[in-house]
């Protein structure tokens, strides 16, 4: 069985209906589907929806990031978005590079 990398989306969230969010997921799982190169498995909120996380899991992180980066950088619901890939084994629990996409 192949090797899951991942990459987590933090981001904080500005509005306060979940509307482009839930849209701007089924944007990037779309984009993700049609390369190939992975799944989208979701989402968690803090309580107050004012942030929260997007889950990516595939084979190769970086391909991942290549399909997502362009979607996450465009998206006017998403504050402080900063990609954490997870290069090697997801139970380590530490990953192998952050990198903040936008303000």
């Amino acid at each position: 069985m192949e090797e899951q990398q991942a990459v987590i989306v933090e981001f904080e969230y500005p509005d306060e209906s979940l509307d482009p969010l839930l849209e701007l997921e089924d944007l990037l799982e779309a984009e993700v589907e049609t390369a190939d190169v992975g799944e989208f498995d979701g989402h968690e909120l803090a309580v107050d929806l004012k942030s929260g996380t997007l889950d990516f899991y595939g084979p190769d992180a970086e391909a991942l990031l290549a399909v997502i980066r362009p979607l996450l950088v465009a998206a006017d619901c998403l504050r402080s978005v900063r990609v954490a890939l997870h290069l090697g084994p997801l139970d380590r629990g530490v990953p192998d590079r952050v990198e903040d996409l936008a303000d």
